[in-house]
């Protein structure tokens, strides 16, 4: 039964969000052994997404109330399940692999698990998150970076967003932290991934975070982007997260990285323009891409590769000269994201064809 019911369980989990895929090796069932135990994984079978309190999960394994509740609960606290408190009862879900099982991992990753991620991201999940890359983070940007006489749609402008949520909770980022176990990493802030809402909730009710105002909120924000950090929220109008990454050490950076054409896979409304007569070639900006997009040794001018910029502005802050700016995308080319977390669920797996 043992590998029949992780098989089971990978190809559940490659349903949901990004995916799971399988690999060649094997090691997406290493990891969901290091996970789940046997009994930990016939109870996610028997979760879909949709929260559930535990009555109705003891009915359909044929256990007591009290047992599903404690074992519901047991795998809540192990971030093996997502839980939603409300009016003292609990109710609980299935997960994708991200953002799910591996984020909630922020406070137990090891070395070994570490490096089990790290060679899955190598030998198949790199491609499933290349597929469905613009349905699941967003790069928005530095309101700073943008002309004055273009006002930033509020769903494009992080200080907004942080203005909307409560409460605003501050983690810290699990791929920093993962690089930094199986190899260098970039040295840049890690406490710099925010969570809102019912998400929010939970990373608190399990110690994986702590909340902050608006204020320090903005502050960590300020900060991540002087240190050269991309932010990254969900993509939805109204995110339930929001990422501030690099390309040495994020996920997603990472395999935009790897593409020849990351504008095309990214969800961005903005590209970065050069102005010539004023670009000293002093190789500021080139140096603060997270994505390679700029070139500007041995050149009179800094060159933007439009075919990899995504919008996120950083060079726009850094550049002594002022001679870079972000300008959005015409209106035929501008996008809207989806307007809640469920519609950006439902746009990513029609992405993937599961609808």
């Amino acid at each position: 039964m043992s590998e029949t019911i992780y098989r089971e369980l990978q190809q559940r989990l490659d349903t949901y969000s990004l995916g799971f895929p399988p690999t060649d090796s094997g090691i997406e069932i290493d990891i969901l052994k290091y996970l789940f135990s046997e009994a930990d994984a016939e109870m996610f079978l028997a979760l879909t997404p949709k929260l559930e309190a535990p009555e109705s999960v003891a009915e359909k394994l044929n256990i007591s109330e009290p047992e599903a509740a404690d074992r519901l609960e047991d795998m809540a606290r192990r971030g093996l399940l997502f839980r939603v408190k409300k009016n003292g009862a609990s109710r609980y879900g299935a997960i994708p692999f991200i953002h799910g099982l591996w984020e909630f991992q922020v406070n137990r990753l090891d070395t070994q698990f570490a490096k089990m991620a790290e060679r899955y991201m190598e030998e198949g999940l790199d491609q499933a998150m290349a597929e469905s890359a613009e349905y699941f983070l967003r790069t928005i940007p530095v309101a700073e970076s943008v002309d004055s006489e273009y006002r930033v749609a509020s769903y494009d402008d992080a200080r907004e967003i942080l203005k909307t949520k409560n409460p605003i909770v501050v983690t810290d980022c699990i791929c920093r932290k993962q690089r930094g176990l199986v190899s260098d990493n970039c040295g840049k802030p890690v406490e710099v991934c925010f969570m809102f809402g019912s998400m929010g909730r939970y990373y608190l009710d399990n110690g994986m975070g702590r909340e902050v105002n608006l204020e320090e909120a903005e502050k960590i924000l300020a900060e991540a982007r002087e240190a050269g950090l991309v932010t990254q929220p969900a993509t939805a109008q109204n995110p339930g997260g929001m990422c501030n990454c690099c390309g040495d050490c994020c996920g997603v950076l990472r395999v935009l990285n790897m593409h020849p054409k990351p504008a095309e896979i990214v969800f961005s409304n903005h590209y970065a323009v050069v102005d010539g007569n004023e670009c000293t070639a002093c190789e500021a900006c080139e140096s603060r891409c997270q994505v390679g997009a700029i070139a500007a040794g041995g050149a009179d001018v800094a060159v933007v590769d439009l075919e990899r910029c995504i919008g996120c502005g950083l060079c726009v802050t850094d550049c002594p000269a002022e001679a870079i700016r972000l300008v959005v995308l015409s209106e035929n080319r501008r996008r809207v994201p989806p307007e809640t977390s469920l519609d950006q669920m439902i746009a990513m797996a029609g992405k993937r064809g599961l609808i």
